[in-house]
C-alpha cells in the first residue's frame, strides 16, 4: 500500500476520532467512499505496520507512531487550506481538494517556512486546530443546539463536514465562518428547519446541517458591541 493511500485512512481515524466517534471500519469506508472489504484490508496491513489497533468494541485505534505520522498529515494539510484560502484566495471547497493534493510533497522546511509566514496559525479556516502549535479546539455546541435568540460566534465547522465540498461552499457563501456572529431564531409553526440570521439575511438549515456548525456564547462585551451595531 503507497504512503498516501495510508495517510489518508490515518486521517480519517484521526479526524473521526477528534469528532467523538467510535471509529469503526464502516465509518472510515463511509468517510473515505471506498468499499468495506478494501477498508478491512488495508486496515490489516496498517495494523501491521504498526500504526493501528482494535479496542474492546472493534473501534480503531491509533498506536502511538499512528498518531504522531497522522498529526502530521493533518497538520499539513491545514497549514495548506490556511495558505490556499488566506494568500491565493481559493474558496475553502478548492482549498480542500488542493490541500490534499499537495499535503505528501511538502517537506518539513516548507512545513516550517509555511507556518512561520503565516504568523503560526491555530487553526485551518473552518476553526479546525492544527496540530503542534500549541491550541486546543475551543468547546461550543452545535448550531442545532443551539440557544434561541442570543448572539452567538461561529467557532468552526466540524471537521467530517470538509468532505462535501458543496456544503462547505455554502457555508463560506453564506457567511457560517469562523468568527462570525449569528443568531437563531424561534421556528415558527408548520416550517422546516432552523432558521438562522447571519450577516443580517436569515437562512433555513436542515438539523443535520446545523449540527455540523459549531458556536459559542458571546463575551458580554462582545454582545454590548453587536447590540451597538
Amino acid at each position: 500500500m503507497s504512503g498516501s493511500a495510508m495517510d489518508s485512512y490515518l486521517e480519517a481515524i484521526y479526524v473521526l476520532r477528534a469528532e467523538g466517534e467510535q471509529v469503526l471500519a464502516s465509518k472510515v469506508a463511509d468517510y473515505l467512499g471506498v468499499s468495506r472489504p478494501t477498508v478491512s484490508q488495508t486496515i490489516q496491513r496498517m495494523m501491521s505496520a504498526g500504526y493501528v489497533q482494535t479496542g474492546e468494541s472493534k473501534e480503531l485505534l491509533l498506536t502511538p507512531e499512528g498518531l504522531q505520522r497522522a498529526e502530521g498529515i493533518v497538520r499539513k494539510h491545514r497549514l495548506l487550506e490556511r495558505w490556499l484560502t488566506d494568500v491565493l484566495g481559493l474558496d475553502w471547497a478548492d482549498a480542500h481538494v488542493e490541500a490534499a493534493r499537495l499535503e505528501n510533497s511538502v517537506s518539513p522546511l516548507v512545513e516550517g517556512r509555511l507556518d512561520e509566514m503565516l504568523n503560526h496559525p491555530t487553526t485551518c479556516p473552518h476553526g479546525n486546530v492544527i496540530p503542534g502549535n500549541g491550541f486546543e479546539q475551543p468547546k461550543g455546541v452545535s448550531l442545532a443546539e443551539a440557544p434561541v435568540g442570543e448572539p452567538l460566534e461561529v467557532i468552526r465547522i466540524v471537521e467530517v463536514a470538509e468532505e462535501d465540498l458543496e456544503l462547505l461552499r455554502f457555508f463560506h457563501r453564506n457567511g457560517l465562518v469562523p468568527g462570525e456572529t449569528v443568531r437563531v431564531e424561534p421556528q415558527q409553526q408548520f416550517e422546516a428547519g432552523i432558521p438562522v440570521i447571519v450577516r443580517g439575511q436569515s437562512i433555513s438549515l436542515d438539523a443535520e446541517i446545523a449540527a455540523r456548525v459549531q458556536v459559542k456564547r458571546l463575551s458580554e462585551q462582545a454582545v454590548a458591541s453587536v447590540t451597538e451595531a
